[in-house]
């Protein structure tokens, strides 16, 4: 049997898979994001073991993605967030290794989304995708000649911190990022500005008044620009879009189809855009597919 972890700033997300990636059991908790990387650890790690007490199955490794910049080969947390306490510079995979005594391999959160997708999901076989999350903030990976491209410096694709639009302050420190405009947090803030409401994105996207649509609108019309300045770089038109905001797609997708179509790529190949499959269990899949690629089991 496989895991999949998927830690976010909130919950954490544990899986047990078989080896074609079935999702046999899974488990959520909160994450303990202000008490340090140790005890988010511990909170993952205890999920993994109340499954497998639960199940009785017998481990072969576990596939971690987590949030910030990673060092995917050395298991370590580069760059995290304010959002986390003591988290970067955290060795996850060791342990992860310690305490259960099997492999362990470590994925940014949003590369084992995409890797789940492109494995078992909305963009299976696919050998070139971009992959964008729009959550709390707005992540990217890219999928080149069937396996992720990290880059580098382990940044690659990460669209949702592209500038150029607008001049609003990013929580990363920088202005006009995509994500000041497409985000979770991002539409919200929107939608109180025109309203004086303090809906959550979701909310927002239920109430679908005038003012939800027009935050929808500019929030579905920045994302299309971003996809076409990654089709015009890299010749990537194939996208798979998921995250919490990618529920609200009824309101999301006509302005980014629209956008799309009145600028299409310079090769002439449409973008094709299309949600994700998975659901909360993409991350999971993927950081466990990275266990059995690398275990080759």
């Amino acid at each position: 049997m496989l895991a999949g972890v998927d830690i976010g700033g909130t919950t954490t997300q544990v899986a047990l898979l078989s080896g074609d990636l079935t999702v046999v059991e899974r488990l959520e908790v909160p994450t303990p994001a202000a008490a340090g990387g140790g005890a988010m650890a511990g909170a993952a790690l205890a999920a993994v073991r109340r499954l497998l007490d639960r199940t009785g199955a017998r481990l072969l490794g576990v596939g971690v993605g987590a949030a910030g910049v990673v060092d995917a080969r050395g298991g370590r947390i580069l760059v995290a967030s304010d959002s986390f306490r003591d988290w970067a510079g955290f060795a996850v995979t060791s342990a992860f290794e310690e305490a259960l005594g099997v492999p362990a391999f470590l994925d940014n959160d949003v590369n084992a989304f995409l890797r789940g997708e492109a494995t078992a999901g909305a963009v299976a076989g696919e050998p070139h995708v971009l992959g964008m999350t729009l959550g709390t903030g707005v992540g990217g990976a890219l999928w080149l000649d069937g396996a992720l491209y990290d880059g580098p410096h382990g940044a690659a694709g990460e669209i949702g911190h592209v500038p150029g639009f607008g001049d609003l302050p990013c929580t990363c420190g920088g202005r006009g990022h995509l994500e000041t405009l497409a985000s979770g947090r991002a539409i919200a803030a929107r939608y109180a500005e025109r309203t004086g409401r303090a809906l959550s994105a979701r909310e927002s996207a239920e109430a679908a008044d005038p003012d939800a649509l027009a935050v929808y609108e500019e929030a579905g019309t920045a994302v299309a620009r971003a996809l076409l300045v990654t089709a015009g770089l890299l010749d990537v038109t194939t996208v798979v879009i998921g995250g919490g905001v990618s529920r609200a797609w009824a309101l999301l997708a006509p302005p980014i189809l629209r956008a799309l179509g009145a600028e299409p790529p310079v090769s002439g190949h449409p973008v094709r855009v299309v949600p994700a499959l998975l659901g909360a269990d993409a991350v999971a899949v993927g950081a466990a597919a990275r266990v059995r690629a690398e275990l080759g089991a």
